[in-house]
């Protein structure tokens, strides 16, 4: 048997020790990493040059290299410091996720793809590659993973944004925002053909991982079409309350026609996935209002299951101190207030604007449609506002 190439070495030697891993992690890619490699590799009778290094290194603005078979598979979860950002299928199919080292950073208030696209540009997560086959994932996760203290839904453009970066301003609180491999496990544990306990052991797993990091509190803001899956979330974290944000049908949909969202986008996410057949078939307008329908009759089904609170997009950013605050167990006072201020002046996704409760001029097309999909779930989520259903 021949020896292992001088680059499978060194990865072997930073794969074995976590505090050599988190001494590269804060390297980003440039001179200081490749010297630093080459004097680590040298103590260790490596004979690893720079040419080994070079293609760590290379700019790949597509991130091309995510798509290569990874370095080394792991059954058990790395350190702390890495944090899952993607579930990838193996060239047999099999599934597994994905893990970054996140070098001691918080993914902060914003999406989590930004956190995950600042780590993947340090050398270090192209060179280790560290993947996780999914069952050993569920399985060798800790024996309590970690709950989250909120969770956010909405029916998109209703203000989820701003009151995520609210929340995260918070000293002590931690955000995690709309994270494809979240959004992966929930679309699996969902939709596959695995027992409750199977689903409900797969989103603790995910959830935890995300959140393993936190010290204080930690808040989880999920994806739109996710209160479709609100009896799985409520089944797995029975004891944390929930928000869902809502807004005049008319206006998201307006909203929606200027810029659309990826999940109202049949071509991008399959409309099966609201149980709608043929969803390229029908008028934008009346695409997007049969989807939100969908996902306001799902959160509204499940205001008696407990912890549910129902917030009118009309009344932020007030309802954050007024009414989202207690309900997540958290006591407004003056230092929390001055955190969150210099963000409820902002707009969430452009904080260069302020905020304002705009509202542009509604094309006929886009009010009939949701005069026609949306009114009687409106009209649902206005009778049960405010109110806060019993743990």
């Amino acid at each position: 048997m021949t020896d292992p190439a001088p680059l499978d070495r060194f990865r072997i030697l930073l794969a074995g020790d976590e505090a050599l891993q988190d001494e590269f992690a804060a390297h980003e890619a440039g001179p200081a990493f490749v010297e630093a490699a080459l004097a680590l590799a040298g103590r260790h009778g490596i004979a690893l040059d720079a040419g080994d290094l070079a293609p760590f290194m290379a700019s790949d603005p597509l991130g091309l290299w995510r798509l290569d078979p990874p370095a080394l598979r792991s059954v058990s979860w790395p350190s702390r410091e890495w944090l899952p950002f993607q579930i990838a299928a193996s060239r047999d199919g099999s599934l597994g996720i994905d893990w970054a080292h996140f070098a001691g950073a918080a993914p902060g208030p914003s999406f989590f793809a930004n956190a995950v696209r600042r780590a993947l540009a340090r050398p270090l997560n192209r060179l280790l590659r560290c993947r996780t086959g999914l069952d050993d994932f569920i399985d060798r996760a800790p024996g309590d993973p970690r709950a989250p203290d909120g969770l956010i839904f909405h029916m998109s453009r209703c203000g989820s944004t701003l009151v995520g970066r609210m929340l995260a301003a918070m000293p002590g609180t931690s955000l995690v925002s709309e994270a494809a491999p979240l959004d992966g496990i929930v679309h699996l544990a969902w939709r596959a053909d695995w027992p409750e306990a199977r689903r409900i052991a797969a989103l603790r797993a995910m959830v935890g991982a995300l959140g393993r990091r936190h010290a204080g509190r930690y808040i989880v803001k999920l994806n739109a079409w996710h209160a479709l899956a609100l009896p799985l979330f409520r089944a797995a974290f029975p004891d944390v309350p929930w928000l869902f944000l809502y807004r005049d049908p008319a206006e998201i949909l307006a909203s929606q026609m200027a810029e659309r969202g990826t999940e109202l986008t049949p071509e991008l996410v399959p409309s099966r996935l609201y149980g709608i057949e043929n969803g390229t078939d029908y008028p934008a307008e009346v695409y997007c209002a049969l989807v939100l329908e969908r996902i306001g009759a799902a959160a509204l089904a499940q205001r008696e299951a407990g912890g549910g609170l129902f917030v009118d997009h009309a009344e932020l950013p007030g309802a954050v101190a007024g009414a989202i605050l207690p309900h997540f167990g958290i006591v407004p006072d003056e230092a929390k207030g001055a955190a969150m201020a210099p963000i409820a002046g902002r707009d969430a996704k452009h904080p260069a604007r302020p905020f304002t409760l705009r509202t542009a001029a509604i094309d006929p097309k886009v009010r009939a449609a949701a005069d026609a999909h949306l009114a009687a779930t409106h009209a649902g989520l206005k009778a049960v506002h405010g109110r806060q259903s019993l743990l």
